[in-house]
Parts: structure tokens; C-alpha cells; sequence
């Protein structure tokens, strides 16, 4: 197939467009605009495979993106651009919602025209694929059951509630104009080539550099962690095999409190890169007050990914912590930039 994955350069993307375009009878056209999320470093590995392309783009550029779906007779959008992160979309939401709401308007635009200038197997063939989060079901009680596909939105954030109205529109697009459209709903990912700000990379950094490790409230806050490479296999089995119109929830069965989540990080790093005077990692952790509208618990029902399509993660969250810790460890190359940047904008805040 010939796929046009956008926010390529971001976390999920990049994984997804390494993922298929290690089979060589794929081609993938990653469209990113390189905000500062996006890392063309992510994809170093791929970069000069015959089936990958790259196009700096913004998804709001209606005709940048129909000239990429024309040129390279795309048989699948996977849409993945979006700004994710909740505390950036609390500071300052308006640009959530131009990305998030805005852009995938524009993208559904593109496609429908697109689409509608194929014929026969061609148009048969074509998909939308929308990328989104569990977080637009807001707050999950910790006495109750698990998101599945027939939960209601309730998001709880800007960031959130940009997803949940993208979603909508998804919808709506294939509802009134006929659009082949499937959506997913992940739980967090984690792995390698995570954006420094991040919970996991975050602490396993801080860590390393003798830094507290901050933890939003008691630590009680729980949620399901998928590792990404699982991830872009299920994405992967949607878009190929997943019915038009149908959503389907993917998690990792792995839910944790964020609590439990540094602690491994500190044993696991007390195992591959023990400190110097002996002690633990743990006596870093520092509690700080929580952000607004902190949901208590997000979990994922992946049974519908499983039994439709024959999805299940390979890692569990053990082994798909050790691999990420270890990634970190071995490729600084990576993060150094990334985290040298971050610190130069903070103290720029100051």
C-alpha cells in the first residue's frame, strides 16, 4: 500500500512510518510540519530507503497535501499530526485547537477531494486513518470497568477536548459525505524516541542527572501503557483490515499509577546504571502540586483490536520499560539536543 502518514516526525509517527516502511512493497509519505515535537533524527534509520519520502508540510495546506496524495497515488491516510501534550494545551490552548480541530478539517477536505477523483478499486481501496487518544473519555473512576468503543466522551483538558471534536468531525465526514474513515483510540505510549518532556523519559533523564523526579500529587493517578512499537503494529492491522466507520480501542492491559511507574524506572536503572554513592534512584522522587483537571485513571478495553484483528502486544510493561530505559542509556545522540534545548527555553522563562 502506499500510505501518507502525517506528524511522521513525532513519536507515534515516526514509529509507524519506520514500522511499514521496512516492508518493502510499502511506500510511506511522511508529512510534517517539524514543530518542536517533530525529529527528523527519529527517523535517521529510514531516511535513504527507496519507498520513504519526506515533505515538510503543515496539514492546514490544503493544496500541498492533494498535490502529495495526486503525486504518490496514496491508497491510506494515516493521520497522526496533532499537538499532544496537556500541560503545553493548558498554558495555551488556541494552538490545540488550530492543529487538532482546524488542521484535521483541512485534511479531511484534502482527502474527500482526493478521494472523489478515484474510481473503481482505487476509490474501494482508500482510507482515512484518524490517530487519537484515550483521553477524550475523561476521567475513569478507579471502582469502574474499562474504555471500550461505546464509552462517551467526557474530555477533561483543552488537549482532550481538541481530540474529541477532531474525532467528531472524522466522523461526521464519513457519515455525510461517505468518506472510508476508521479511528483508534491508544492508551500512552512509551519507548524509544520519546519526547523528552514526557513522563518516562523525563524521569529516567532527570535521574541520570541527579535531578528531583517530579510526581503530580500523591502519585495515585493511574494509566495504561502501550509501548509504541506494539502500537504501530495495531495501527498498521486498522488501516490494512479494520471495517469503514468502526473505532477500535488499543492498550496495553498495563495499567499502572504514575507512583508505580517512577519506581520502576529507578530499579530499573539501579540495575543497568546504579548511582555512585549506592543509594537508590527513588530518593530523587519529589512530590509537586497537581495540574487542573488531572483525570484520576485512564484504562483501555483492547478486546474488539484483539478479536477482529488478531492484535496483541508483544511487550509487557517490564520488558517494554527495560528496552526504553536501555534506548536512552545508548543514544544520547538523540536526547541531548532535545533536553539542551528544553533547559535554554526554560531558563529563557525566567
Amino acid at each position: 500500500m502506499k500510505f501518507l502518514v502525517t506528524g511522521g516526525a513525532g513519536f507515534i509517527g515516526s514509529a509507524v512510518c519506520r514500522h511499514l516502511v521496512s516492508n518493502p512493497e510499502n511506500t510511506v509519505v511522511n508529512v510534517d510540519a517539524l514543530t518542536y515535537a517533530g525529529n527528523l533524527n527519529s527517523l535517521r534509520s529510514i531516511q535513504n530507503y527507496p519507498n520513504y519520502h519526506f515533505a515538510q508540510a503543515d496539514i492546514g495546506d490544503h493544496d500541498t497535501i492533494l498535490d502529495l496524495l495526486n503525486k504518490y497515488e496514496i491508497d491510506a491516510i494515516m493521520h497522526l499530526a496533532a499537538e499532544s501534550h496537556v500541560d503545553r494545551s493548558i498554558d495555551g490552548p488556541d494552538v490545540f485547537i488550530q492543529t487538532n480541530v482546524v488542521g484535521t478539517t483541512k485534511m479531511l477536505t484534502a482527502a474527500r477531494q482526493y478521494w472523489d477523483g478515484l474510481s473503481g478499486t482505487q476509490q474501494e481501496k482508500f482510507r482515512f486513518h484518524h490517530i487519537s487518544t484515550d483521553e477524550v473519555y475523561g476521567d475513569l473512576p478507579f471502582d469502574s470497568g474499562l474504555f471500550t468503543e461505546e464509552t462517551s466522551y467526557k474530555p477533561s483538558s483543552p488537549y482532550s477536548a481538541s481530540k474529541a471534536a477532531s474525532d467528531h468531525f472524522v466522523r461526521a465526514w464519513g457519515h455525510t459525505y461517505g468518506l472510508p474513515v476508521v479511528l483508534t483510540n491508544c492508551s500512552n505510549n512509551y519507548g524509544p524516541f520519546h519526547f523528552p518532556e514526557k513522563l518516562i523519559p523525563l524521569v529516567t533523564l532527570n535521574a541520570l542527572d541527579g535531578m528531583k523526579l517530579p510526581i503530580y500529587g500523591k502519585g495515585e493517578n493511574v494509566r495504561d501503557w502501550l509501548y509504541v512499537e506494539d502500537h504501530a503494529r495495531a495501527l498498521q492491522a486498522v488501516v490494512r483490515s479494520g471495517s469503514i466507520g468502526e473505532t477500535y480501542n488499543i492498550g496495553g492491559r498495563a495499567e499502572r499509577t504514575n507512583l508505580q511507574v517512577v519506581k520502576a524506572i529507578c530499579a530499573v536503572l539501579d540495575r543497568l546504571k546504579p548511582r555512585k554513592d549506592g543509594n537508590s534512584y527513588a530518593d530523587q522522587i519529589e512530590f509537586v502540586s497537581d495540574r487542573p483537571g488531572h483525570d484520576r485513571r485512564y484504562a483501555i478495553d483492547p478486546y474488539k483490536v484483539e478479536s477482529e484483528l488478531g492484535w496483541h502486544p508483544q511487550e509487557s510493561f517490564d520488558s517494554g520499560l527495560q528496552k526504553t530505559i536501555k534506548w536512552y542509556l545508548e543514544n544520547d545522540w538523540w536526547w541531548q539536543p532535545l533536553r539542551a534545548a528544553g533547559a535554554s527555553a526554560r531558563r529563557g522563562k525566567m
